[in-house]
C-alpha cells in the first residue's frame, strides 16, 4: 500500500480535490490498485498526503459517483472491478444458477430474508391467494464468484414452502426435491432506478439504472407458485430475445 501513497501525484494546478482525484484514478489505470483492492481509511491518506479529510472525502465521492470506487457500508471504500456483460436469453426458463455455471463462475447467494410471512396485496394477485394468506419471502443478493449480479425477492404460497430457512443455494432444486416443477413463466421486464440501499448492495453508484424483472412462475397444473421480482445490474446483464418472422399479419 506504500506504493499507492508514493504514486499519487498532487503536483499541478486546479482544485486540490480534483489532483487527488486524477491521482487516484492514475494508480488505478497503472495497476497500483486493482478491481476489489480496499483503499485506505480517509483519515490514513489526508495524513500520509498532507491534505484535509474534506479533500480525501470529496475526491472519493466523484469516484464513487463515476462508479470508478464503491462504498460498501461498514466496510470501506473498494476499486470497482472492471464488468464483464452477460447475455441472458429468453427462449427457456433457467435458473440464475444454470446460468452462471454454463458461464463457468460459481454462483452464490447471500439471504437477507428467509420468513413466513402475511402476503401482500400484489402478491396475493400474482400467486392468486387470500390478501394476508401466508406465504414463504425469500430476499437475497445473487453473486457470480464474488461479484454481486443481482437482487431477487421471491414470494411463494405458505403450503409450497413450509419451511423457508431450510432453502439452500437454489430454490428450484428444492422445489423439485418436494416434487414441483415450473413448468412456465410470465415475465414482465422494465428499466429501473435503484434505490439508495439497493445500490449499495450491489456495489454499484446510488441511482444507477437496473433491470427490473417480474416473473410469476405456473406449475404443469396451471397454479401460481412463485412470484419474483429481481434487479439485475443493466452495466453487466444483457437481455437477448430470438425472434423468427411469421407471414401472417
Amino acid at each position: 500500500m506504500q506504493a499507492l501513497f508514493d504514486d499519487i501525484d498532487l503536483s499541478g494546478t486546479g482544485p486540490l480535490y480534483r489532483r487527488l482525484k486524477a491521482g487516484i484514478r492514475a494508480a488505478i489505470a497503472r495497476g497500483a490498485l486493482e478491481g476489489g483492492a480496499a483503499l485506505p481509511p480517509e483519515r490514513d491518506l489526508a495524513v500520509r498526503l498532507g491534505v484535509s479529510r474534506v479533500t480525501v472525502r470529496r475526491a472519493i465521492a466523484e469516484l464513487t459517483g463515476e462508479g470508478i470506487l464503491n462504498r460498501r457500508r461498514g466496510a470501506g471504500t473498494f476499486v470497482a472491478r472492471p464488468a464483464v456483460r452477460i447475455e441472458q436469453k429468453l427462449k427457456r426458463l433457467t435458473s440464475f444458477t444454470e446460468d452462471i455455471k454454463a458461464r463457468g463462475m460459481e454462483p452464490h447467494s447471500f439471504w437477507l430474508e428467509r420468513a413466513l410471512q402475511p402476503a401482500s396485496a400484489e402478491e396475493a394477485e400474482a400467486l392468486d391467494i387470500a390478501p394476508g394468506a401466508r406465504i414463504a419471502r425469500l430476499s437475497r443478493i445473487r453473486f457470480a464468484d464474488d461479484r454481486p449480479m443481482a437482487l431477487e425477492y421471491t414470494a411463494l404460497p405458505g403450503d409450497i414452502l413450509e419451511a423457508p430457512a431450510a432453502i439452500g443455494p437454489s430454490l428450484y432444486a428444492a422445489l423439485t426435491e418436494r416434487g414441483i416443477r415450473l413448468q412456465r413463466a410470465d415475465e414482465r421486464i422494465t428499466a429501473t432506478i435503484l434505490s439508495d440501499e439497493q445500490a449499495g448492495l450491489l456495489e454499484v453508484p446510488a441511482g444507477a439504472p437496473a433491470l427490473a424483472i417480474d416473473r410469476t412462475g405456473f406449475d404443469a397444473a396451471g397454479r401460481a407458485i412463485e412470484f419474483t421480482r429481481s434487479f439485475y445490474r443493466s452495466d453487466i446483464y444483457d437481455l437477448v430475445a430470438e425472434l423468427t418472422y411469421s407471414e401472417e399479419g
